[in-house]
């Protein structure tokens, strides 16, 4: 019996027909479920390979649009989600956390649209990040539990929701955005800062093969700095 195709093998295939014009910049490819059925593979490797595909700027892939060869190739940058703690005790600092909140609850209607679910309770969880015993980030987190059932009996009092996500809970995609925005008085408060002060605005969004974990938005203190390298 032939062993299916790996998303290595798949990924070659694909790779191989875009380069051939078969697929020229800006066509769309066939669907997951089309060609895994014209591989002989399933469709979580067609998944991994088009992942891999669009991760090294080759096509593009839209949610409820498809996948499309990439008008204008690009070399892209990759971000890990990173673990608060090592980002802390990297900068040389004594890390710790504090939850705030934890609670099923109605979302605000924007958590719905990003995470593409309907009306429905979702995990609400705020953390305050700390170092040296001095606020570092606060985290405002909606969790979709029904992609991480576990993490009701997480032990948040021993890890960060943060990082039990990273370790627990896979995800396939995702979108993040980074810009300014001014504290506001919850916000001021626990980064003890004063109401209308420049933050760093990180937000966040998670899927599992089309299926939502985890929107979030993190407020950074005053002289943060993000990097990464091509």
């Amino acid at each position: 019996m032939q062993r299916p195709l790996s998303h290595h093998t798949v990924r070659k295939l694909l790779l191989k027909r875009i380069h051939s014009g078969e697929w020229a910049p800006g066509a769309i490819i066939p669907v997951e479920a089309d060609l895994a059925v014209e591989y002989g593979c399933s469709r979580t490797t067609v998944n991994r390979a088009l992942r891999q595909l669009a991760e090294a700027g080759i096509v593009e892939r839209r949610r409820k649009r498809g996948t499309r060869v990439n008008p204008t190739p690009v070399a892209r940058t990759t971000l890990e989600i990173p673990i608060i703690r090592q980002e802390v005790t990297d900068r040389g600092g004594d890390y710790s956390h504090h939850i705030l909140l934890q609670e099923m609850a109605p979302a605000p209607a924007f958590v719905y649209a990003k995470l593409g679910l309907p009306d429905q309770d979702l995990l609400h969880l705020e953390t305050l990040h700390l170092s040296d015993n001095r606020p570092y980030m606060v985290e405002d987190r909606w969790v979709n539990v029904d992609a991480a059932p576990h993490i009701k009996t997480a032990p948040f009092d021993k890890i960060s929701p943060n990082e039990w996500l990273v370790q627990e809970v896979p995800y396939s995609d995702g979108e993040i955005s980074f810009s300014a925005c001014a504290a506001d008085e919850r916000v001021a408060e626990l980064l003890e800062v004063k109401v209308g002060t420049p933050l760093f605005l990180v937000e966040r969004t998670t899927w599992m093969d089309g299926s939502p974990i985890t929107t979030l938005k993190m407020y950074y203190t005053e002289g943060f700095r993000m990097s990464s390298r091509l």
